[in-house]
């Protein structure tokens, strides 16, 4: 067995043993051997460790009876977008019933994310990206965060872009990607449901050969890509859960460097920054400037997809108050060390305008600085700074024990008669 164990905080540099060990793995299995890919992976790989993704499209049944014949109490996960065609919904109720599958998950998106961004339903019009962001990557992501690895049901005949897709993947959050089903063709999948005599999806016989949600998914033409009825007319070919957020399929080998540091460990940023010239009634995922958000705000408040503000020192966040809650993030831009502007901007949104959001500090973020910021509300770093970045993963940032000025209502200064200390306490 290789060890492959991940550490409690995935690293976000790249182990070499660690590849070596993935490609050691690919190395390993005959080009069809699903079946022995998955139980490798659930059994060998990641035990207990690892959950099944489908979409329980049209060739979904493969991977699922694989499932059934490995362990029928493996979590699976369907994404309920809130889209699907209903006989989608129907087909997953018949291969339950029929593999004795006993551990099928729906995953469901925020009903918050979904009233404020997409409350008319309509995004997938508009923004077929966020869409997918929020009612697929999101739910998956909260998910699948505290896993070793996920299995997927990807095969390389689908798209060119899945053309050089492996068995086992590492992909830049330290996790294991296993397709079971990479090497198989299009009459390999058929064949096995008739061996099996596995029943068909409704709507594969109506000519949708790829089955995602309903309002994005189309009848494919003779000879066409069998993906090609997905977001038909757009220049897309995957959902985003199979991105590395670097806009391609998750690589073998890829790495990327994660910067954002939350909820306690590096994760990659979705969010990139405001460039000159974005539009924004257009942006999404990017943080607003401050000044450019008061000049624009008709246009920012109309705009459906997710954004961030960016607040830097001398931007008068009061300005703003009023519509706070329309941005996911809040961005406090640091420039120097020497420039603690950002901590009093942080204290006025979380203390006196009661933001609850993201609040993440950006910039020239070093380890002297992060339990300030944390006393004044920050959430999330960005940071760059290599020892920082290795305080924070091995836990060994300065704390700030004594203190002059308090923060919030529990914190007493230091110097605060006895008496008054204790007055301080009991009513806090």
């Amino acid at each position: 067995m290789l060890d492959l164990a991940l550490s409690p905080i995935r690293q976000h540099k790249p182990d070499k043993l660690r590849q070596l060990g993935i490609m050691s793995l690919n190395g390993m299995f005959d080009e069809m051997d699903g079946a022995g890919v998955l139980r490798q992976a659930v059994t060998e790989l990641l035990p207990g460790d690892i959950a099944i993704v489908s979409s329980f499209g049209a060739d979904s049944v493969v991977l699922l009876h694989m499932v059934a014949e490995v362990d029928r109490t493996l979590p699976v996960y369907f994404l309920e977008t809130g889209k699907h065609f209903p006989e989608t919904l129907a087909y997953v109720e018949t291969l339950k019933r029929h593999l004795g599958l006993a551990n099928v998950i729906a995953l469901h998106p925020d009903p918050s994310d979904v009233a404020r961004f997409d409350a008319g339903g309509d995004l997938w019009e508009t923004d077929p990206d966020s869409c997918c962001h929020i009612r697929k990557t999101e739910p998956l992501d909260a998910r699948v965060s505290g896993l070793g690895g996920w299995v997927t049901g990807r095969k390389r005949f689908q798209t060119a872009e899945r053309g050089v897709l492996p068995h086992f993947e590492l992909t830049a959050d330290d996790r294991i990607k296993v397709n079971p089903l990479a090497y198989f063709s299009d009459a390999d999948i058929t064949a096995y449901k008739l061996k099996y005599g596995l029943p068909e999806h409704p709507l594969y016989s109506k000519g949708y050969k790829s089955i995602g949600c309903a309002p994005c998914t189309s009848v494919v033409a003779e000879g066409e890509d069998p993906r090609a009825g997905r977001w038909r007319g757009l220049n897309k070919k995957e959902c985003g859960i199979h991105f590395d957020f670097n806009g391609a399929i998750a690589k073998p080998m890829a790495a990327q460097e994660l910067n954002l540091f939350k909820d306690g460990k590096f994760i990659a940023d979705p969010f990139r920054p405001w460039v000159e010239g974005d539009d924004p009634a257009a942006a999404r995922y990017t943080h607003i400037p401050l000044p450019v958000f008061l000049d624009n705000r008709d246009a920012v408040l109309a705009n459906p997809h997710p954004l961030g503000l960016l607040v830097s020192p001398g931007d008068k966040v009061e300005l703003a108050r009023g519509d706070l809650d329309r941005f996911v993030s809040i961005a406090i831009n640091f420039p120097a060390f020497t420039d603690g502007r950002g901590y009093s901007s942080a204290r006025l949104l979380v203390e006196r305008y009661g933001y609850k959001g993201e609040l993440r500090a950006v910039g020239d973020v070093l380890h002297d600085q992060i339990s300030h910021m944390r006393r004044c509300g920050i959430t999330a770093f960005v940071v760059r700074h290599e020892p920082t970045k290795k305080a924070l993963i091995e836990g060994k940032l300065a704390t700030v024990d004594i203190f002059y000025q308090p923060v919030g209502l529990t914190e007493i200064p230091l110097g605060t008669r006895p008496f008054l200390r204790r007055r301080a306490v009991e009513n806090a």
